[in-house]
Parts: C-alpha cells; sequence; structure tokens
C-alpha cells in the first residue's frame, strides 16, 4: 500500500472517534511517521518507555508477557487497528509487556511527542483531546471484555467466540498463541476444536 492509499485508510479509520477539515488533516499528517517492521521484531519491550502509538496498516502484532520463562499472549491487532502499550505512552514510564510483529508490517505512528505539540495547536486541540478520550475508551471497553469473558465463561465458549468474531485471529496465528489468548494449553484447544467438529 502506497502513502497516499494508507493516509486514507487512516483518516478513514479515525472518523470513527474525530473528523478533521482538510487543513486540520494537513496539520495532522505533518505529526505522524511511518514505520516498516520485519516478521518477529519488538514494537515495545518491558522497561521500556512505549513512545508512539501505532495504527497497523498492513500486518498482525501479539501482545504477550513472559513469566516463569514462557510467553502468555494476551491479546492480538489486525490491519486497520491500533496498537501501544497505552499505560506506558499515556503515562511515559517504563512497558510490562512485548508488542511483536507476527507479520511484515507497516505502522502508521504518532509518537508521545508529537501528540503533545497537537495537543497545544489551537486548530487540533479539541478534536485531539476528542480522539485521545476516545481511544482510551475503546481500550477500557477491549479490557473490561476480556477480563468479563474470562471470569463469566468456559474455554469453549470464549473459543466460539473467537470463531465468530475473529476468524481471522484462527487463520493466522499459530495454534499455541491462540490457546494461551484462549487462557488454555495446546492439548485442550486440540480437544476443544476436535469436540466442536464433531458437533456441527
Amino acid at each position: 500500500m502506497d502513502t497516499l492509499n494508507a493516509l486514507s485508510a487512516y483518516r478513514e479509520h479515525i472518523e470513527k472517534y474525530v473528523v478533521f477539515n482538510e487543513a486540520e488533516w494537513i496539520v495532522f499528517t505533518q505529526h505522524l511517521s511511518f514505520k516498516s517492521l520485519k516478521k518477529k521484531r519488538n514494537i515495545v519491550e518491558p522497561g521500556i518507555v512505549c513512545t508512539d502509538i501505532g495504527f497497523i496498516v498492513k500486518g498482525a502484532v501479539r501482545y504477550f508477557y513472559i513469566k516463569d520463562g514462557e510467553e502468555i499472549t494476551g491479546y492480538f491487532s489486525f490491519e486497520n487497528e491500533f496498537t501501544s502499550s497505552y499505560k506506558s505512552y499515556l503515562t511515559q514510564q517504563a512497558a510490562e509487556n512485548y508488542i511483536q510483529t507476527l507479520e511484515n508490517t507497516v505502522l502508521i505512528n504518532i509518537s508521545h511527542k508529537n501528540m503533545q505539540l497537537m495537543l497545544a495547536n489551537p486548530l487540533l486541540a479539541y478534536k485531539m483531546e476528542r480522539f485521545g478520550r476516545l481511544v482510551a475508551e475503546h481500550y477500557l471497553l477491549c479490557y473490561e471484555d476480556r477480563m468479563s469473558s474470562f471470569i463469566t465463561k468456559t474455554p469453549e465458549e470464549r473459543y466460539i467466540d473467537l470463531l465468530n468474531t475473529g476468524r481471522e485471529v484462527l487463520q493466522r496465528m499459530p495454534q499455541h498463541y491462540i490457546a494461551h489468548f484462549l487462557g488454555i494449553t495446546p492439548v485442550s484447544l486440540s480437544r476443544i476444536r476436535r469436540r466442536i467438529l464433531v458437533n456441527v
């Protein structure tokens, strides 16, 4: 995807949060940067401050922690979604998790520094405040949905939800990552898949 098409896709996505007129859009795009990363590159690492909130133009990323030497996958993001260690980005304190590319990935980034510049710009300040608030609300809703799912649903129910709403995850992700995402072992995931196939 070329730069103009990428920016057009970005503009279409963020219109869910805020709509820029042409003058505002020109100023806004001057604060963006593009980044291309190969597969298995870390965007965020524990102990390092997350400086960017990225929009995935192409590719996929995985959010994970390492506990007792084992990687524990918590979330995935794909094209036309934002990615960031948002707590680290907002507080400018060190991140606690990894975000890693699972495919060759292209991002459009807003650095924390440039976000502050836009918030201080009279032309953009109001809309960037709104943009920041609505993105934060989106993150909060995703987190609450994830927590609620683990408390109220069985692993099999979570897998069925993934079948219904996240087929892209199933098609593009290794099975052991999906198992961790569901909070189960790969062996348990295989059993669940077999039961569902039998009942289809």
